[in-house]
């Protein structure tokens, strides 16, 4: 935490002498008093003019906060406008978010303000609501069972490393989520699991790991078609149409490759 926020007393001290800068908040752990040492800083850095058109404009800012070692734009993560930066003395992993003081209310938390002129963020923000994206169930559901179907073909192909990829996207993209929902928390994939899941929870998430064996993913892939059976039932809401057909089918795909392969290990 210390150096979290040293890193935040240099980066206010010197933005505060830059007119194009409106504000500084802070989101992540940091909303919540969770930071630690294993912690990244999440910036939201408020300008009067966009900057995050160029990526050239962005480094610009980010070199000026500190040591910076490498950075690169966020287009993995599906937001262009965030700068992902390492900044050395101390060794820090800083995500720098660009907006302007018109694109801050369109956001999925409530940072925490750090440094603002004439109120202008703090007033922004009180204009609306945060909203986290509310997990599609149905877009879920009509893909879910496809998927398995797809694991299936690579499990019979011998292409573990394929089938290992895709459970690992179920677990992140369906399982945990669903899990979240139930556990009335937000849909934040596999983020802080470990402390925020209660034991049940976590042992059936530990479940669907697999290694790199025919056996062992078949394994993953049973418990994680069980998990989200059960989790669909609990979490789903009216009107989700079930694709019941396509289940069945590729259940019954499912269990052909799952005989093939306890008949190979024989």
């Amino acid at each position: 935490m210390i150096i979290h926020q040293q890193f935040v007393n240099q980066a206010i001290e010197t933005i505060s002498t830059d007119q194009s800068v409106v504000g500084l908040a802070i989101g992540g752990s940091w909303i919540h008093g969770e930071i630690d040492r294993f912690s990244d800083l999440d910036l939201v850095l408020i300008t009067n003019k966009s900057v995050s058109d160029h990526h050239e404009n962005m480094l610009v800012y980010a070199r000026k906060l500190g040591n910076l070692l490498n950075a690169f734009t966020g287009e993995h993560v599906g937001e262009k406008r965030l700068l992902i930066c390492l900044y050395d003395d101390p060794l820090l992993h800083v995500d720098i978010k660009f907006v302007t003081l018109e694109e801050l209310p369109v956001r999925v938390e409530n940072p925490v303000v750090v440094f603002e002129r004439e109120g202008k963020v703090s007033n922004k923000l009180s204009e609306n609501q945060a909203i986290w994206p509310p997990l599609d169930c149905q877009w879920i559901e009509d893909r879910f069972w496809t998927w398995i179907h797809y694991i299936s073909l690579k499990i019979g192909r011998g292409e573990y490393f394929e089938a290992l990829d895709a459970v690992t996207f179920l677990r992140a993209k369906v399982i945990s989520p669903l899990m979240q929902i139930k556990n009335h928390q937000l849909p934040r994939g596999l983020r802080k699991v470990e402390q925020t899941f209660a034991g049940e929870d976590l042992r059936k998430l530990i479940a669907t790991v697999p290694a790199y064996n025919a056996q062992s993913i078949i394994g993953a892939v049973e418990t994680t078609i069980q998990v989200y059976q059960e989790l669909r039932h609990i979490v789903f809401p009216e009107g989700i149409k079930l694709r019941s057909e396509t289940e069945q089918k590729c259940l019954a795909y499912f269990y052909e490759i799952r005989e093939l392969v306890n008949q190979e290990g024989q």
